[in-house]
């Protein structure tokens, strides 16, 4: 018999993390230009604890469940997903490539990065479902990049800085024996 590569423990931080993407996704501010929320909060702790595998499931998993549960399947559902599947791979293989030992500043370049990336991709997204679905204007994706930009950058701020010592406390509670 194989031996699994996750323990029970992982797979069930992994659902619970993913379930959080899928919650606080759905609780926050939206408008057609912007969205401010903590969705991706999980999706760092998943990829920084548990690695890249773990935190590309948590990523993809739990923004497929927001995305059904809120709009269905449409023709961008994908593209929707995919910035948070790549932000828990991403943080995740760096966290790996530095034994899962970041000091804080790491943390700080990896968020604000990520949410860079994640702002960027996902503003793509609008321009791309905006011309799906009839509602593009210069002003969606020019005039609130800006914006935009800085709930990113501050979300990245606010992460980095919380994350070593989250990271550190989740692991010594959760995944020692």
């Amino acid at each position: 018999m194989e031996k699994s590569r996750f323990t029970v423990r992982q797979l069930t931080m992994c659902a619970l993390l993913a379930a959080m993407v899928a919650v606080l996704a759905a609780v926050s501010v939206t408008t057609n230009a912007f969205k401010v929320t903590f969705e991706s909060f999980p999706i760092y702790i998943a990829g920084f604890l548990l690695g890249p595998e773990c935190g590309l499931i948590v990523g993809t998993l739990g923004s497929f469940i927001y995305q059904i549960l809120m709009f269905g399947v449409s023709a961008t559902t994908v593209l929707w997903i995919l910035p948070y599947s790549i932000l828990g791979l991403v943080c995740g293989l760096y966290a790996r490539k530095n034994n899962y030992d970041l000091s804080a500043k790491q943390y700080l370049l990896v968020t604000m990065l990520c949410e860079l990336m994640v702002t960027v991709l996902n503003t793509g997204t609008i321009y791309v479902d905006s011309h799906i679905y009839g509602y593009y204007t210069p002003a969606l994706i020019v005039g609130a990049l800006g914006l935009r930009l800085i709930i990113c950058m501050c979300k990245g701020l606010v992460f980095g800085g919380i994350m070593p010592k989250l990271i550190s406390t989740v692991r010594k509670a959760a995944l020692q024996n």
